[in-house]
């Protein structure tokens, strides 16, 4: 039987859009009748198939009503299509395609397109939790000719490694996709509101309120209710803010600010935030054990001694705590509504008792609701050296616990609509509570009491206090020692509450409801920190079990923490840094909205609009405020804890790109910086050589990358160039995987550099494109580093007129030109197991690819056992390529500045020794001169070189440049260099002379070779001289010749470039462009 499932927007009528799935496998099988299958179905297992019409408002009607094509039946229920697939990669990605062809196939608008309407899925990331992701056919798939198409592979690119998945990786994920069918998700109210109201509804409530009011009077006591409801309604309207901009997984806090802030802060507030619940578990339990022993020791059932007793009966209630939690989160939830119930019953209690005044009570101080006693509880009576702070330090923990629901956002059934109406409810519904419980307290009890019967009014005239009015004379507390009364008396609330046991029920409800929602807390967040694999190490915690993907290694992490603080049993200083923890998570939450906000990327559109930046940037300050508030000292521990974990994060730079506002924010500064810069006029004091590097895939001239990575590091804007001379152009995802991996190389070798290539059909022209193209605005090159051409004697000469004429592009454009030659070579491409890109050799699986109709296989032929060796050459080749990655020891630099080029002759050489690994070498510096100004000329260098602030060892003066060169076999070289080039016009007819000039204009004629004599032995000179004076240097920096364009042939500007720089150590000719670029002006 066919198999039918046909999506529909529960039957709405405006749902035009249908997709009919067709199992391909079983309805292969029908089609056979039970033969063998035909030939090429056996691609046709495990997809399914799909038919994409329009609905009849009215209902289906007709294969032919609907757009179906000519070979689609309609029968029923069924749609049957002998084309159309839609295919499940089993990667969360499901692609429509024509399963014969190959090709793309959908009905849009009653045609056949392969072009999709707008969908859902198309816009799932690939672990989408909704849905199962399709992927939209593809620009090229739409744009490219059809046989191109036809023969591309369509499903490749829904696959997040570009491969098909097996039979059983889909069934995995088929399972998997089963198993998350029963998971248990929660609503707004059981999920955020009623763990949000149970943790801040703490045992501040019981035991503490009425000793602020007290102290600070109904008045100030609002006002600290009212600062700390401030503080978490602004952070509370922030985090809805974030968790209505885009789908929130699990996480809670760590996960809105890591993927709003980037993994830096969100990872350093993670780990703390995480710990904070660990140890918030222990606080709370504390508290409930030291109840539980008070109780005891009224009663006399002390086991041994109080310290003891809290550490029995707190190990006892955290491992009932972890036996809940393991449970399940349903039986969390359930046990969280059971404490809640007892919770509101002690709170009803306690207000129910307020009206029902007992005489026996009064002596204690609780005489029902009088306008003496609250007039007389208006203002604050600070005793004991308390203050407004302090009083607000001891408050405050009990206002934090708004961010409880957020914590569990991934059992949460719709977390962007639950997170902002639990938590912004739950923090009106206890704020009020606060307020009522402070005006309640302040109505009802005076603030000091001595419990006797026999205190009564005797004295008139000195007895002023609204007890007085009430028949009572509590003046002698006055000297202390009184034990009932708002500030003495921290269980009065239970004296007061209409059945006293209830109120001890509301206590301990509220201490394990919140040391439960700490247990929960911190193993979701911490595992969702652990899934990003931002600490190496902590991977094995990430691991979920059941079909909740329960955190259980998390939960037996946590216990062991809370278990160790119980055991300790004195909580008073880790007490305050915990409460700090969790206000720097409420500062970098605030902190997240202003940076989102004013980073303004078009993907911040939280659907929750009522926030602001600045609201959110005043609630950030007033977090980090309230932390020195509380405790300084403690706000200092975590600033440095949070700076010391941001810092390592930043060290690792995790491989991860959550599209944070850091990146919107950079993006924004610097095209705002760059936009500033072009109407900026070019100094010299600011000039730095902005180098186009013609590197080809960097990995090919790594030595290439390295120098010029040197003098540009931090100074400077470095860009390799790649001009691509392909007779296929590659498809954008090749493009794009090469990119990626260029740069990745780039970013591995801590090079500073951008990787930008070009499609040419030669370099020159290429080279012109990049020399015009490169750059934004000021940042921009303005130098042409190459590498020598090697061997270019054995290749045709074609080549290198067009290298000689992009040295003159460069110049035409006012570019500096600089040339390095290695006396081995640059190129290592060809050397079998070398990282290159784009089809060639890897360095990490010196493997051969198997190559089927002209697209890479998977597969390789490796023999890890046999390694060809390498020859002498390549070895060394090999060598001299990651030399300037090393440091260069001492030796010499030796700068050869010959002409005036503007100076770049000499800064780059400057640059180099200021970085670490030329550091220990020094600058020589050779210049040209007469035989009779010797020491002039060098007065003169010397003098300048001080003004320019240059360090030198040695100036040496060359008075012997332009004599004759010795007959050495430099000299002899260069005649049987040239003699395969020259045009030997005096050989032949004018005429053919002529043609021949005309058809190779690189040869080297007669007059032109005579015409430079002069010059051509001022290289040969200039040889003899650097293997002089220059031959153990670690660098050579020399002037670059100049040719004039049109009248030098570029074989004889070739053969002097040889000539120059022949069998010596590494070479640099530079020429800058004739503009200054250094000032001694200040």
């Amino acid at each position: 039987p066919t198999i039918s499932n046909t999506l529909r927007a529960s039957g709405s009528p405006k749902s035009r859009f249908q997709v009919d799935v067709v199992m391909e496998a079983e309805r292969a099988e029908a089609s056979t009748g039970g033969r063998s299958p035909a030939p090429g179905t056996d691609d046709l297992k495990g997809r399914s198939r799909v038919v994409v019409g329009f609905l009849d408002p009215e209902g289906l009607g007709s294969a032919m009503d609907i757009g179906l094509p000519p070979d689609v039946s309609h029968n029923g229920d069924t749609v049957k299509s002998d084309s159309v697939s839609l295919h499940s990669t089993g990667t969360g990605h499901t692609h429509v395609s024509d399963s014969q062809s190959n090709t793309y196939y959908m009905r849009t608008f009653g045609h056949n397109t392969i072009d999709a309407v707008p969908n859902i899925d198309f816009y799932r990331n690939t672990a989408a939790a909704l849905g199962e992701k399709l992927i939209r056919p593809s620009l090229s798939e739409l744009h490219d000719e059809l046989d191109k198409v036809m023969a591309g592979e369509p499903f490749e690119d829904g696959l997040a490694n570009g491969e098909e998945p097996s039979a059983a990786e889909e069934a995995a994920a088929l399972a998997a996709k089963q198993a998350k069918g029963g998971t248990i998700k929660f609503g707004w109210v059981k999920g955020v509101l009623v763990r949000c109201m149970l943790n801040i509804w703490g045992v501040m409530l019981f035991i503490r309120m009425s000793w602020i009011v007290g102290q600070a009077g109904i008045g100030l006591t609002i006002a600290i209710i009212c600062m700390a409801t401030l503080v978490t309604t602004i952070t509370g309207l922030s985090t809805s803010a974030i968790a209505t901009n885009g789908f929130v997984r699990g996480g809670g806090a760590y996960y809105l600010i890591s993927r709003s802030l980037g993994p830096e802060f969100g990872g350093s507030i993670g780990l703390i935030f995480a710990f904070a619940n660990a140890v918030a578990v222990a606080m709370y339990v504390v508290g409930f054990a030291e109840t539980v022993v008070e109780m005891l020791n009224d009663v006399d059932a002390l086991m041994t001694d109080e310290l003891n007793d809290i550490r029995i009966v707190g190990t006892l209630t955290v491992i009932l705590l972890l036996g809940i939690s393991v449970a399940g989160m349903e039986w969390e939830a359930k046990a969280q509504i059971v404490l809640l119930i007892i919770l509101l019953g002690a709170i009803v209690n306690y207000f129910m008792g307020t009206f029902l005044t007992v005489e026996e009570k009064e002596p204690k101080g609780f005489f029902g609701y009088n306008s003496a006693i609250f007039l007389e509880n208006l203002g604050p009576d600070f005793r004991e050296e308390e203050s407004f702070f302090s009083v607000f330090a001891i408050f405050f923990p009990a206002a934090t616990g708004i961010l409880a629901g957020a914590n569990i956002s991934g059992d949460l059934t719709d977390p962007q609509s639950a997170i902002p109406k639990g938590t912004l409810l739950a923090i009106v519904i206890t704020g009020i509570t606060y307020i009522a419980v402070a005006l309640s307290t302040g109505a009802c009890i005076v603030r000091d009491a001595t419990g006797d019967l026999n205190d009564t009014v005797t004295d008139t005239v000195n007895c002023t206090d609204a007890a007085c009015t009430l028949g009572y004379d509590f003046s002698i507390c006055k000297e202390g020692g009184c034990q009932y009364g708002l500030i003495n008396d921290f269980q009065v609330m239970s004296l007061v509450s209409g059945f006293g046991p209830l109120i001890s029920a509301g206590i301990f409800s509220a201490t394990l409801s919140s040391a439960l929602a700490s247990l929960v807390s911190a193993p979701k967040v911490f595992q969702a920190l652990c899934k990003d694999n931002i600490y190496p190490g902590l991977g094995m915690f990430a691991k979920g079990y059941g079909k909740n993907n329960e955190p259980l290694r998390g939960y037996v992490l946590t216990f062991c923490i809370g278990l160790a603080f119980i055991l300790i049993a004195e909580l008073n200083i880790i007490a305050p840094i915990i409460s700090n923890f969790f206000l720097a998570s409420y500062a970098l939450i605030n902190f997240s909205v202003f940076h989102a906000s004013l980073a303004n990327s078009p993907g911040w559109r939280p659907s929750f609009k009522y926030y602001n930046k600045w609201v959110s940037l005043a609630g950030a300050v007033l977090c980090v405020v309230v932390m020195f508030v509380i405790n300084w000292w403690a706000a200092l521990v975590t600033l440095l804890i949070v700076l010391a974990l941001y810092i390592y994060v930043s060290y690792k730079k995790p491989d991860v790109n959550w599209g944070s506002s850091t990146q919107a924010l950079m993006f924004n500064q610097a095209l705002t910086h760059s936009i500033n810069l072009t109407g900026v006029e070019d100094h010299v004091k600011n000039f730095r050589p902005q180098c186009l590097v013609m590197t080809g895939y960097p990995t090919s001239r790594p030595a290439l990358a390295h120098l010029v990575h040197s003098f540009t590091k931090n100074v400077g804007l470095m860009v390799c160039g790649h001009i691509r001379t392909v007779t296929r152009r590659p498809n954008f995802k090749e493009l794009a995987q090469d990119h990626a991996r260029c740069q990745r190389w780039l970013h591995k070798k801590h090079i500073k550099a951008f990787y930008t290539p070009v499609f040419s059909d030669n370099l020159r022209h290429g080279t012109q494109v990049l020399l015009q193209a490169t750059g934004l605005g000021r940042l921009r090159p303005n130098t042409l580093v190459l590498g020598f051409k090697t061997n270019w004697s054995d290749g045709h000469m074609r080549d290198v007129d067009i290298y000689i004429n992009t040295i003159h592009d460069a110049f035409d454009l006012q570019f500096g030109v600089v040339i390095l030659r290695l006396q081995d070579g640059l190129d290592i491409s060809h050397i079998p197991g070398q990282v290159v890109f784009g089809g060639r050799r890897s360095l990490k699986s010196p493997c051969a690819l198997l190559v089927f109709g002209g697209r890479r296989s998977k597969a390789t032929m490796c023999s890890p056992d046999i390694k060809s060796p390498l020859s002498l050459r390549d070895q060394r080749l090999l060598d001299t390529s990651q030399q300037f990655r090393k440091k260069q020891g001492k030796g010499t630099i030796d700068v050869w500045w010959l002409f005036d080029d503007g100076g770049l002759t000499l800064l780059i050489p400057y640059l180099l020794t200021n970085k670490k690994k030329w550091g220990d070498c020094r600058i020589r510096v050779f210049i040209g001169g007469k035989i009779n100004r010797i020491d002039h000329d060098r007065r003169a260098m010397a003098t300048l070189l001080s003004r320019f602030r240059i360090d030198f060892s040695d100036i040496n003066v060359l008075g012997d440049i332009n004599t004759k060169p010795k007959k050495t076999q430099v000299g002899v070289h260069f005649k049987e260099l040239i003699e395969p080039y020259r045009l030997k016009e005096d050989d032949m007819e004018q005429a053919e002379a002529e043609h021949l000039k005309a058809l190779e204009p690189w040869r080297i004629s007669d007059n032109e070779l005579e015409l430079y004599r002069a010059k051509t032995n001022r290289q040969i000179r200039l040889n003899e001289l650097l293997k002089e004076h220059s031959s153990s240097a670690k660098l050579i920096v020399m002037s670059l010749p100049l040719a004039r364009k049109g009248t030098i042939s570029s074989a004889l500007y070739m053969c002097w470039l040889e000539t120059l720089s022949r069998d010596l150590p590494p070479v640099l000719l530079v020429r800058g462009n004739h503009q200054s670029v250094l000032t001694f002006y200040s």
